[in-house]
C-alpha cells in the first residue's frame, strides 16, 4: 500500500480497514520538551508532532470551571507550591518548580445543597467558554500537516472530580446518586451545547476526544453496576452527539477500567487510550476481548522508557504490536506520557522500532 498521511492514517484505523502502518502519537510532560531543546535535539519552539511523525493533533478550547468570572486565590505559598483556591471552589496544591498533579486539599461541593446552590446555575453554555480562535489555529495546522484533528476534552466524571474530589463524588453515588446523576447530565448537555456552538462556529473535527480517568491500580474508581446506572448515561448523550456528526469518540483513561469497557462499548466509545499496564491493564488482553468492537491505543509500559531500557522496550514492542495491529486496530502510544528522565535516544528508539514491528 502507499504511504497514507496522518489524517488517511488514522480515519481508516478507527475504522478497522487496510492502512500502511499501525499509527502514532503521544504526551509529554512540559519538562520534557524543554530537556530535549536544551539538549539540542529539538529546535527551539519545534513541534514534537512534526519532529516525531505524530499522525494526530488535538485542540483543547472548553473552560468547564464553575465560575468564569471567579479570579484564583493563593491562600498559601512556599518556594516549592503554592496552594490556590479556583473557579471550581476547589482548593489544590501544585508544584511550583515542575510539572505534576495537584494535591486535592479541599472542596466547596461535597454534597447535593451546595451542588444546587454554588455550582449548577453558573453551567450555561456560554460563548466564552470556547476559545474558537485556538480551535481554529490547531484544525488549520493539523490541515496543512495532513494530520487527524481531533477536539478534545474532559467528559463528566473527569469534570465532577474537579468540582468535588474524588472523594465526595464516589460517596454520592453510594448514599446520592440521583445527585450525582444530575452533575452527570448538567454537564454531559453543557458539552454538547458547548460542541454545538463551536462546530456552528468553526467547522468539525475529524474526531472527538474525551479524557476520563476512571480507575487506579487494580481497580476502577466505581462497580460496572454504578457506571452503568450513573456515568453511562452521560457517556451515552456525548458519544451519540459525535456519532451523530459522523464522528469517532476515543476516550482515554487512566487506571484500571478494563470492568468497565463493556459498559463503555454500549455507550458507544469506538477506541479506548491509554491502556496503563502499571495499573493492572493488559492489551494483549484487551485485543482479545473487545479487538472486534473497538480500536486499542497505548498500552506501552512508560516504565521501561522511564528506566531508558532499550531491551526491555524492544522485548515489550515485539510481544505487543504483531498481535495488536491485527486487523489495523492499533496506534503506538506509552502507557501515560513521557517525563523528563526518559531520553531523547530511548524514545526516539522506541518510535522507530515500533513502526518497524507495525508496518503491513
Amino acid at each position: 500500500m502507499a504511504q497514507l498521511t496522518g489524517r488517511q492514517r488514522i480515519g481508516r484505523i478507527l475504522r478497522r480497514e487496510p492502512v500502511d502502518r499501525i499509527g502514532l502519537f503521544e504526551h509529554f510532560w512540559g519538562d520534557t520538551q524543554k530537556k530535549w531543546t536544551a539538549e539540542g535535539h529539538l529546535r527551539q519552539g519545534e513541534d514534537l508532532a512534526g519532529h516525531f511523525g505524530f499522525d494526530m493533533s488535538l485542540s483543547w478550547t472548553f473552560n468547564m470551571v464553575v465560575d468564569l468570572d471567579f479570579e484564583p486565590v493563593i491562600v498559601e505559598e512556599t518556594e516549592e507550591t503554592v496552594l490556590t483556591r479556583d473557579g471550581n471552589g476547589a482548593l489544590l496544591r501544585r508544584h511550583k518548580l515542575h510539572d505534576a498533579t495537584p494535591e486535592h486539599v479541599d472542596f466547596l461541593v461535597k454534597e447535593r445543597a451546595a451542588w444546587e446552590d454554588r455550582a449548577k446555575p453558573l453551567l450555561k453554555p456560554e460563548r466564552r467558554r470556547i476559545d474558537f480562535a485556538a480551535y481554529r489555529a490547531a484544525r488549520d495546522a493539523a490541515q496543512r500537516a495532513e494530520r487527524f484533528f481531533c477536539w478534545s476534552g474532559v467528559n463528566v466524571f473527569e469534570i465532577i472530580k474537579d468540582v468535588t474530589g474524588h472523594e465526595h463524588m464516589l460517596v454520592g453515588m453510594a448514599l446520592d446518586p440521583d445527585w450525582v446523576r444530575d452533575m452527570v447530565n448538567t454537564y454531559a448537555e453543557l458539552t454538547v451545547a458547548l460542541l454545538e456552538m463551536l462546530f456552528a462556529a468553526e467547522g468539525e473535527p475529524d474526531g472527538i476526544w474525551f479524557y476520563e480517568d476512571m480507575g487506579f491500580k487494580q481497580r476502577p474508581f466505581m462497580s460496572p453496576a454504578m457506571y452503568e446506572q450513573i456515568v453511562l448515561p452521560g457517556h451515552r448523550r456525548t458519544f451519540e452527539f459525535a456519532h451523530g456528526r459522523g464522528l469517532p469518540v476515543i476516550v482515554h483513561s487512566c487506571g484500571y477500567v478494563e470492568p468497565l469497557v463493556p459498559g463503555l462499548i454500549e455507550a458507544g466509545m469506538d477506541c479506548l487510550q491509554v491502556i496503563e499496564v502499571k495499573a493492572g491493564m493488559d492489551p494483549l488482553r484487551l485485543k482479545e476481548r473487545f479487538g472486534d468492537r473497538i480500536v486499542l491505543f497505548g498500552g506501552m509500559d512508560a516504565r521501561n522508557l522511564v528506566a531508558n531500557d532499550r531491551a526491555a522496550i524492544r522485548n515489550e514492542l515485539e510481544a505487543k504490536i504483531p498481535t495488536l495491529k491485527q486487523d489495523y486496530g492499533y496506534i503506538l502510544h506509552s502507557d501515560h506520557s513521557i517525563p523528563d528522565t526518559c531520553e531523547y535516544e530511548t524514545y526516539r528508539f522506541f518510535v522507530d522500532e515500533g513502526l518497524r514491528l507495525g508496518t503491513y
